[in-house]
């Protein structure tokens, strides 16, 4: 496109300085010639003037002193004409050339230029030089195959780089290459040292290899993670995960609260509260009792939830992807627009029917139990993010009572 550019102005340059300069050298040579004429004339007259002057000298009607005085006479009104800037009764004899020809000419070479750049350039088309979704077509392990191979590509390029190892690693967990993401967190380690951030990512892959097992192998690194630093999120997720498979749903909630506690922000607070949730209800399936006198706060929060029933529009149901995951949250209608709880679910469970409450809260002194009216977002985002991106699917209930149930439908494309 930049050649094209360069293309199109230089031949526009090129073509008006041939239309105008000729134009304008012609209109100097036209006044050149107008002052010839002139000045011609001017002699002409002055010549013919003296001749009869000198002829009546001759004849003895003129004196010497008169013929010298109208001679001088004669001579100034010569230097005078000479002088004079434009002769009367020469302007209407020589005109300038018109502007209309060069002026046509320069609105054609433009409208040519225009016309190139709109169907070589593809004027119409620069909104679609970058296309909406450039991994359309291709499934999730197709999309992670191409990341992992540019992220390979840009490793040979930065061999020392230590955070696209650490990227890398957690890319090879989720393609279930579990040897190469080891392989990725050890080559990090020996770049900037022995870090729990680092240990943990690195105990989950040996726990996924193992069949999701706690071996003694991966117990080892759990605890030199843990010993680095207690609230590492990474090694505290793995603690409860298997905990939690295991049936020890105290030992799980212990772990991810830890996480809650350190207040980390590069965390997802809201799965790991429905997480605890989950496994509070499982105990009290098991044992009849809720541990951290969860049952008195139920309690007291009875009638503080919002039941939505989650469903999408039929003529959207075909860009729905079992990849998608729904976003789910519930904002104040009065005071500031920050979510009072939330909660997300894969998409393919819809539709589906959520309860958002104080234990999908999203942390800090404002609950949803505090709320009378909330204004309730469905985001069906197919980027991993809360924040509707185009290409997501979404949808809103302006406002419902804390307390009531209602229905949601997911109605609108993003654009």
């Amino acid at each position: 496109m930049t050649t094209l550019w360069i293309f199109i102005a230089l031949f526009v340059l090129v073509s008006l300085v041939l239309i105008w300069f000729p134009h304008f050298r012609q209109q100097k040579m036209l006044k050149a010639e107008e002052a010839g004429v002139r000045r011609a004339t001017n002699l002409e007259l002055f010549d013919n003037r003296l001749a009869t002057l000198e002829k009546e000298l001759e004849d003895e009607l003129l004196d010497q002193d008169e013929f010298n005085a109208l001679k001088k006479e004669l001579e100034i009104s010569l230097l005078q004409d000479m002088k004079q800037g434009e002769d009367e009764s020469l302007v209407g004899q020589i005109k300038p050339k018109s502007l209309l020809w060069p002026t046509l000419m320069s609105v054609v070479v433009i409208g040519v230029s225009g016309y190139f750049y709109a169907n070589l350039g593809a004027y119409a088309n620069l909104d679609k030089a970058v296309p909406d979704n450039p991994h359309a077509g291709m499934d999730a392990a197709q999309i992670m195959t191409q990341r992992i191979q540019m992220m390979e590509s840009q490793l040979q390029a930065e061999p020392e780089n230590s955070q696209l190892l650490f990227s890398l690693g957690h890319a090879y967990i989720s393609a279930n290459r579990y040897d190469d993401a080891v392989k990725a967190f050890d080559k990090a380690m020996e770049l900037v040292g022995t870090h729990a951030e680092l240990l943990g990512p690195k105990a989950t892959a040996m726990y996924y290899k193992a069949n999701q097992r706690i071996t003694p192998a991966v117990q080892a690194i759990i605890d030199q993670s843990l010993a680095l630093d207690p609230e590492d999120p990474s090694t505290l997720l793995l603690v409860g995960m298997d905990a939690f498979f295991s049936a020890q749903y105290k030992k799980a909630i212990d772990a991810w609260q830890i996480i809650l506690d350190s207040d980390r922000s590069d965390v997802d607070r809201s799965a790991i509260i429905n997480a605890i949730e989950s496994a509070k209800m499982r105990m009290q399936a098991e044992t009849g009792e809720m541990p951290n006198d969860a049952t008195h706060q139920q309690a007291a929060t009875t009638g503080k939830t919002v039941t939505i029933d989650v469903s999408i529009a039929p003529e959207l149901a075909k860009n729905v992807s079992s990849s998608d995951m729904l976003f789910i949250f519930a904002r104040n209608t009065q005071g500031p627009k920050v979510p009072l709880a939330a909660t997300k679910v894969s998409a393919k469970s819809l539709p589906v029917s959520i309860t958002l409450d104080d234990s999908t809260g999203m942390g800090g002194d404002i609950k949803l139990s505090d709320a009378k009216q909330v204004e309730v977002i469905a985001v069906l985002s197919k980027h991993g993010s809360v924040k509707a991106q185009p290409g997501d699917l979404q949808g809103r209930l302006e406002s419902m009572d804390v307390g009531a149930t209602a229905k949601l439908v997911i109605d609108t494309l993003v654009q």
